[in-house]
C-alpha cells in the first residue's frame, strides 16, 4: 500500500507541472499564430499615407491625360474564366496567374495578371473594324514577383491602339509615353530598348525551323551565350543568320549588310529594320532619348507580332514599361487585328517622382469649444472654402486629436477665423 501511496503521490504532484510543460509548444504556437497573422506574403506590401495618395493621384493624372488624346477608359474585372483570360496567353503567362474555382458554376477562373488580354477580349466584341483606342488602370496579380523585390500586385497603366498597322501608330503611342513621363516631376530619365521580334520569326520561317531549335536560340539569346550560340548555329539552316542577330543585333545600321543574300532580299526582313530606324531616329531627334537596339530580345516571342520595347529610368535592371506589336482578333470574322500598345507599373514611379508638400489645418479644440453659434457659422464656411482649395482640415474630436503632420492651426483670434502656421 505504501509503494501505491507513494506512487500516487508521485503522479499527483508531478501533473500540475506535467500539465504546464505539455501546454507550453500550444502556447508557442498560439503567439506564433499571432505573430504571423500581421505578415504579408513575400512580394505584398501596404502603400500606406502619402504614398498611397501619391499612387492615386498619379493613377488619376495620368488616366486623365490618356483621355485627353482620345483614349477610352475600359476597366476589365479582376477575374475572368480562365477560357477568355488566357486563351491566347504565353506560358509565362499562364504560370503568372492565380487560378481558383468558382463556387457558382465550379469552372476554372483566373485573377488577371496582364490587363492587355482583357481589352483584346474587349475590343474583338466593341471594336469594330475602324481604329480604336483605349487605356486602363488597375492592379494585377502575379503568382512570382518580376526581379528579387518586385512587387506581386503592381498597379498597371497602360494604352492600347487596334486597327492600325502602320508604324505610325507606334509612334504616337511612343510619344504619348513621353509626354506622360515628361509630365511628372521625376528625378530619373527613360532609356529605351528597341527590339523587332518579326526578323527572327521571319528567318525562322526561312530556314523552315524546327520548333525544339527555336526555343534553343531563344533561350541562347536570352542568356547571351555566344560561344554556346556560335556553335549550335553551325549545325543549323542559315545558322550565321541567326549567329549574326546575337553579335551584330545592337548596330541596327550594319545588321543587314551581316546577314545572307536571302536574307538581305527578304521584304518583311527588310521591312522590319526600316521600322526599328525610323522609330529610332524619331526617339532620338523628338525626344533626345537614349535608344539601345536588341533584335534577340525575344521575350515575347510567342505574343509579339513586331516592334518591340522596354523603358527603364535610371540604372534599374527591370523596366517601368513594356510595349510592342501583337494581334487583336476580331471575333465576327476571326481574322487577325493589327494592335499596339504598353503598359507600365504605376507603384514603380512612387519612388521617383515628388507631390506638392500638402497643408494639413487642425481646429482648435478650445476655440471650438468656446465659439458661439454665429462664429460658428462662420467656421463652417472657411471649412468649405478650405477645402475647395485642397487644404486637408480635420475637426478635432477631443484635446488630444491632432495630426501628426499638421502645417496649419485655424484658431479663434478676436473673434474671427484665422490660419496660422504651427
Amino acid at each position: 500500500m505504501s509503494v501505491s501511496s507513494d506512487s500516487t503521490n508521485l503522479v499527483s504532484s508531478s501533473a500540475p507541472n506535467q500539465v504546464v510543460a505539455n501546454s507550453l509548444p500550444y502556447l508557442s504556437d498560439v503567439a506564433s499564430d499571432v505573430a504571423n497573422s500581421w505578415l504579408l506574403p513575400d512580394g505584398v506590401a501596404d502603400v500606406l499615407f502619402e504614398e498611397a495618395q501619391k499612387q492615386e493621384v498619379l493613377r488619376h493624372e495620368l488616366t486623365q491625360q490618356l483621355i485627353t488624346y482620345g483614349y477610352q477608359l475600359v476597366c476589365p474585372p479582376m477575374i475572368e474564366f480562365t477560357e477568355s483570360l488566357l486563351s491566347e496567353a504565353s506560358e509565362d503567362l499562364k504560370r503568372q496567374t492565380f487560378k481558383i474555382i468558382d463556387q457558382l458554376s465550379g469552372r476554372l477562373m483566373g485573377v488577371r495578371a496582364d490587363i492587355t488580354p482583357q481589352i483584346l477580349r474587349i475590343d474583338a466584341h466593341q471594336g469594330g473594324e475602324g481604329i480604336a483606342r483605349y487605356c486602363y488602370a488597375g492592379h494585377v496579380v502575379h503568382t512570382l514577383p518580376s526581379g528579387l523585390f518586385g512587387s506581386r500586385i503592381p498597379l498597371q497603366l497602360g494604352a492600347e491602339i487596334f486597327g492600325c498597322a502602320s508604324l505610325t501608330a507606334d509612334i504616337e503611342l511612343i510619344d504619348i509615353l513621353f509626354t506622360l513621363i515628361n509630365s511628372l516631376n521625376m528625378d530619373a530619365a527613360l532609356h529605351v530598348d528597341l527590339g523587332h521580334v518579326a526578323i527572327f520569326k521571319r528567318l525562322a520561317v526561312l530556314a523552315q525551323m524546327l520548333d525544339s531549335d527555336t526555343e534553343h536560340l531563344m533561350h541562347l539569346y536570352a542568356n547571351k551565350n555566344l560561344p554556346e550560340l556560335k556553335r549550335v548555329c553551325q549545325s543549323l539552316p542559315m545558322g550565321d543568320d541567326f549567329y549574326a542577330l546575337a553579335r551584330f543585333g545592337h548596330d541596327i545600321t550594319h545588321l543587314l549588310s551581316k546577314l545572307s543574300d536571302t536574307a538581305q532580299q527578304d521584304t518583311q526582313i527588310a521591312e522590319a529594320i526600316d521600322e526599328l530606324q525610323r522609330l529610332t531616329h524619331h526617339l532620338q531627334d523628338h525626344w533626345q532619348c537614349q535608344v539601345s537596339i536588341d533584335i534577340t530580345e525575344l521575350s515575347g516571342y510567342h505574343y509579339h507580332t513586331g516592334i518591340v520595347f522596354n523603358g527603364y529610368i535610371n540604372s534599374e535592371t527591370q523596366p517601368l514599361v513594356r510595349g510592342g506589336r501583337f494581334d487583336g482578333l476580331q471575333s465576327h470574322t476571326q481574322q487577325p487585328r493589327a494592335a499596339t500598345g504598353f503598359s507600365m507599373d504605376v507603384s514603380r514611379l512612387l519612388a521617383h517622382t515628388q507631390l506638392e508638400a500638402p497643408t494639413v489645418v487642425i481646429v482648435d479644440y478650445a476655440a471650438l469649444n468656446n465659439a458661439d453659434e454665429t462664429q460658428l457659422n462662420a467656421l463652417e464656411q472657411q471649412l468649405v472654402s478650405l477645402r475647395e482649395q485642397g487644404y486637408r482640415v480635420t475637426m478635432p474630436l477631443d484635446a488630444q486629436d491632432c495630426p501628426k503632420n499638421s502645417t496649419h492651426r485655424l484658431s479663434l483670434i478676436d473673434s474671427q477665423w484665422q490660419l496660422l502656421a504651427v
